[in-house]
């Protein structure tokens, strides 16, 4: 209750410091409420950020392809894949790779990046991610990102 000092007679108590608890609750309810604010809003951008970053991996893929096509004078088939970027194949001479310092990694969803070449509509290759679902078409984060549009054209033309 109190200390004791020199003086009997006189006894000072002491604070005794710390948050009650009716404080911490007050403080408990303002960040939930702060969380079911701010965190659907965040939420949503996850999303957004994975097709970014798979439109930028699918740039980095195009700017190593045009270096391969450099040196061997193609593009990789479709058989050969994007595989080629990081060993050598059989069937170039002309290889001065590897084109890539890492493995080729999948998309931010999981799944494998599609390489055609040549591609539709007299395209001289394609890459493509097929968003959130693995499947072809869709919207929103189910969209597909490919290597002949951006992101930004993309929601232009919706």
């Amino acid at each position: 209750m109190g200390k004791q000092l020199k003086e009997p007679w006189r006894v000072i108590p002491l604070k005794e410091e710390g948050f009650t608890l009716i404080e911490l609750l007050v403080v408990v309810i303002i960040l939930g409420l702060l969380a079911a604010l701010v965190g659907p809003r965040l939420l949503g951008r996850v999303g957004q950020s994975k097709q970014t970053a798979a439109q930028a991996q699918i740039e980095l893929f195009s700017a190593a392809l045009d270096h391969f096509r450099l040196d061997a004078g193609r593009y990789p088939t479709t058989e050969e894949g994007l595989k080629v970027l990081i060993a050598k194949p059989l069937t170039v001479e002309d290889w001065r790779g590897p084109y890539l310092k890492k493995e080729i990694p999948e998309d931010p969803w999981g799944h494998p990046y599609l390489y055609r070449s040549p591609g539709e509509e007299g395209r001289e290759y394609e890459l493509i991610s097929y968003g959130a679902d693995g499947q072809p078409g869709g919207e929103g984060e189910d969209q597909d990102i490919v290597s002949w549009k951006t992101l930004k054209t993309r929601r232009q033309e919706g």
